[in-house]
This record gives C-alpha cells, structure tokens and sequence, in this order.
C-alpha cells in the first residue's frame, strides 16, 4: 500500500466497508470515537487530542468575561477582524501554503518563526500538515480525514477522531512522515520517543511553545489596550482570546463547507477543478485566501486568487515578505491556470455564443 493509505490513525469504524465504499458512521459512533481520542488515562498517546481541545476551551473563559464583563462594541469589531481575517490569513500562510505544501520557502528561521507565531497558535502543525497530504491524495474518498459525505460532525470532530498519525508505523515509514515535516521547524521525536508518545512532536515542545505564545500576545495585547488605548487592557484580551476561540471552533466546519456539504456545488466557469468537489466561496476567499477549488488545482502555489476579484491575502504577506527579504522563493501558479483552465473556457463561451447567433438569426 501506499503510505497516504496507512499514515493516519484508523477510527474504530474503519474508512470503507469491504465494497470499498466510504463508511457513514452515526452520530453516537462518532461521538464515543472522540471521546476515546481525547481520553489520556487510557492511554498517554491520546495527548496531542486531549491537549488540542483542552486549548480551544481555555479561550471560551475569555469569550464569556467579554461578553459579561468588559463589552464593547468596538472590540467585536476588533475581535472579527481579528478571528476571521488576520487568524483566517495566518492559518492559510502558514498551516496550508507553508507547513502542508512548502509554496514558498523563507530566506532565514527568523522570518519563519515570526510567521509563525503571527497570532494566537491554536493548532499544532503535526495534526495539520500530515492530515492535509492525506485528504489531498485521498480528497472526497475513502480514507480522507475529513470527507463531506460523511457529515458534519464527521469534519468537526476529525482532529481528533481521523487526523492524528498512525501509532504503529514503522521506523522506516515514521522518518518518512517526519520529512512531511523537516521545513516546518518542528524538531522530531526519535522513533523510540514517537513509540512512547504516538506522536512526531513531544509534549514538552508543544506545551512549551503554547505557553509562551500565549503568555507573550496577552501581555502584548493588555499593554495596548491599557497604555496605549487607556485602561481598556482586559477589554482588549478579553476581545481578542475570545474571538480566537471563535475562529478555532469555526475552521473546523471549513472543510465541510468548502466541499459542498456532501454534494455536488461546483460551478461552470468558476470551479475549474473537476476531481473532487472542492468549491471557491467568497467568504473565505476574502478574509483567508482560500480559494479552494483554485487551490486543489495548485496545491503548491504560494496563490490561489487568481482572478481579479479573488483577493488573496496570503498572497499579499507572501509577496511583501518577499519584497523585505523575509521570503527566498516562491510559487506563483496563475499563468498556468490561466493558460489551462481560464482561457480555454473563455474561448469555448465565446464559440459558442458564435455558433448559436446564425440560428437566432435565422427565426
């Protein structure tokens, strides 16, 4: 087998069935799947898991004391600029274009680690990066992590239940999965540390480096809002942690929405990609980069708005950070979306808008 077939950590109610068809498990099978994922006395190795959801409940504080204690309008304000573009954008520069498809390579680990810790970190790399070459290789079919047809809560819950890596793989194939991840900067357990573990990261890095995240943007942030803004320093924090849980919740639910919910969206002349059901949506297209359709097209490309009015964000820092010397080399695939895909659809309008004018005319 290929090992895209094998690098990720079965559920217990498989991918497919033995007619090689994508296994719907219910509700209740997914939800007792979770919660033997996050279970860390049932085994040490569930720490990734259990850690990922104990961080996005420790910002939901922060949401309920906004709201009951320090409210204002102009910090919701802040707080969705804040969650959906400037986290939005982070996720798709670093996660998706950077740490899954290396799009663009930094000139030093300076620039990589500031792009890095840009905002808030709510995600670990290992369970995103490694997931992501999965449902690539394996998009709208069996044994992709989070396949639409299976659901929402399939998506939502897949972190923990179809996203972490295989626990028994290998010393050979362990290194191969830990050169997904070389360029990323996360340094890797030996193979006998990843057998205690089940993990390529170890959890004192990871505590390590949630914690001092976390301590430095909100001492940052109460410094702003109480010296700078003027006494409004819990406001502030309150505003912005709490916005972070709200869009840690959300991009769970991303993918569900960009492959058309389980069914068939694709449109003529704007999703060009007709190998799996990935759609281009406005929204988060505007506020992340996220063309979607456009990216698994390209995967590799450091772009994915390749239109005129598909603003790309990602692209912008990508661009400027190249322009200060932050960024070496990137991949820029528009020419050939262009070439391959947009004109050729342009020219196909065009003969037949061609061919059908003569049979109007002649009524």
């Amino acid at each position: 087998m290929a090992l895209f077939d094998y690098i990720l950590e079965p559920p217990s109610y498989g991918w497919k069935d033995e007619q090689g068809n994508l296994v719907k498990p219910t509700q209740k099978q997914i939800l007792k799947e979770f919660l033997s994922r996050v279970n860390i006395f049932k085994t040490r190795k569930n720490w990734m898991t259990f850690t990922s959801w104990v961080q996005l409940l420790l910002l939901l504080p922060f949401l309920i004391l906004f709201f009951t204690a320090y409210f204002n309008w102009w910090y919701v304000v802040a707080g969705f600029v804040y969650s959906m573009i400037l986290m939005g954008t982070h996720g798709t520069i670093w996660y998706h274009r950077y740490c899954t498809h290396n799009a663009y390579t930094f000139k030093n680990k300076f620039w990589r680690f500031i792009t890095q810790h840009l905002v808030i970190k709510t995600v670990f790399e290992e369970i995103y990066v490694v997931s992501h070459h999965v449902h690539h290789a394996k998009s709208d079919e069996p044994g992709d992590p989070y396949n639409a047809s299976a659901g929402f809560l399939y998506c939502f819950l897949a972190d923990a239940n179809h996203q972490p890596i295989n626990r028994n793989l290998s010393e050979e194939d362990y290194n191969r999965v830990v050169g997904l991840m070389k360029h990323t900067g996360v340094k890797p357990n030996t193979y006998r540390q990843y057998q205690k573990w089940g993990s390529i990261d170890n959890p004192v890095r990871v505590l390590t480096s949630w914690a001092l995240n976390w301590t430095f943007w909100f001492l940052l942030l109460y410094c702003i809002g109480e010296y700078l803004i003027g006494g409004h320093g819990l406001s502030l924090t309150t505003a912005i942690f709490g916005s972070a849980f709200v869009w840690t919740a959300g991009v769970r639910t991303f993918n569900y929405e960009g492959h058309g919910k389980g069914k068939d969206k694709r449109r003529e002349g704007i999703d060009h990609n007709m190998k799996d059901m990935s759609i281009n949506q406005i929204w988060p297209g505007y506020v992340a980069g996220e063309w979607h359709n456009n990216h698994h097209l390209f995967p590799a490309s450091a772009r994915s708005g390749f239109l005129p009015y598909q603003l790309d964000l990602a692209y912008v820092y990508v661009r400027v950070l190249h322009a200060i010397g932050g960024v070496a080399t990137y991949r820029d695939a528009k020419r050939q979306f262009m070439e391959q895909y947009h004109r050729p659809y342009i020219e196909q309008k065009k003969g037949a808008t061609l061919k059908a004018e003569p049979e109007l005319g002649s009524h």
